[in-house]
This record gives C-alpha cells, structure tokens and sequence, in this order.
C-alpha cells in the first residue's frame, strides 16, 4: 500500500515538473492589472488580479484560487481575445455562486474590451449573446 501511494505521488511531482508554462501576455496587453465583478443579484464581488507573468489570483465569496492563462496577444477580426485559463489552486470554499471549483478545471473565454479600456465582458464564444461582466478596471492598477 505504502509503495502504491509513494508511486502515486511521485507521477504528481512528474507531471508538475513537466507541466507548460503559460505562455505570458504580451508586456503591454489591457488585461493586466486587477478586475472586478459585482455579481448581480447577490451582495458578492469578484476580484481577479491578471498578472504579467501569466497567472490570476481570483477572489469570490470565500472562495481564494490561482489560475494559469494565456491570452491573444491582438483581438480576432471580431474584437475578442481568446483566453483560456486553467485552475492550479483553490482553498476548497465556495464562490460567489456557491460552488466549489476543482483543480485543473480549464475554461475558454473570449474577452471584448470597452474602448476606454477600463471595462470588459467575457464571452463563451465570439459573440455578445452569452457573456459576464463587465467587469471594471481597478484604477492605478493597469499596464
């Protein structure tokens, strides 16, 4: 039993290590900075801080977890940045949802901007008919 649980974990550090890194955004890129969502119908706020390097920390209701993502570096013919973002660590509380997040759970979203650049919508494809937000630009906190 010992050894199945040693193997186990030993595959876990091996897929770790050969896990990719995200591949950053470009160093001028509008999603950097921090982001909030006031979630409507309820008394709860989302917090996502879009890092330089690559990676989030979201905060939503009790729920604190960190996230990979990549992003296009120019919107589509159609104004949206592809992103997809992949959960790499969650403290197991729930959102402001009520759900509770798994690790390694990998969602797509394609992010329209506001021209003024301090708002945006994500959008489940390249259209304006399923999408969050928006979510503002927390001032002093952009690129």
């Amino acid at each position: 039993m010992r050894s199945v649980l040693l193997a186990t974990v030993l595959t876990a550090v091996a897929n770790l290590a050969n896990a990719e890194a995200p591949r950053p955004p470009r160093p001028n890129h509008p999603i950097i900075g921090t982001w909030t969502l006031q979630v409507p119908g309820t008394d709860c706020e989302e917090t996502y801080y879009m890092r330089k390097d690559g990676t989030t920390l979201v905060t939503s209701g009790a729920e604190v977890a960190q996230t990979v993502y990549e992003i296009a570096d120019e919107p589509s013919a159609k104004g949206f940045y592809k992103s997809t973002d992949k959960l790499v660590k969650d403290n197991g509380k729930p959102d402001c949802s009520g759900e509770v997040m798994k690790v390694g759970e990998e969602v797509t979203n394609y992010i329209r901007f506001h021209p003024s650049g301090d708002m945006l919508i994500m959008c489940r494809d390249e259209s304006l008919m399923a999408c969050s937000g928006p979510l503002r630009r927390v001032p002093g906190q952009g690129v």
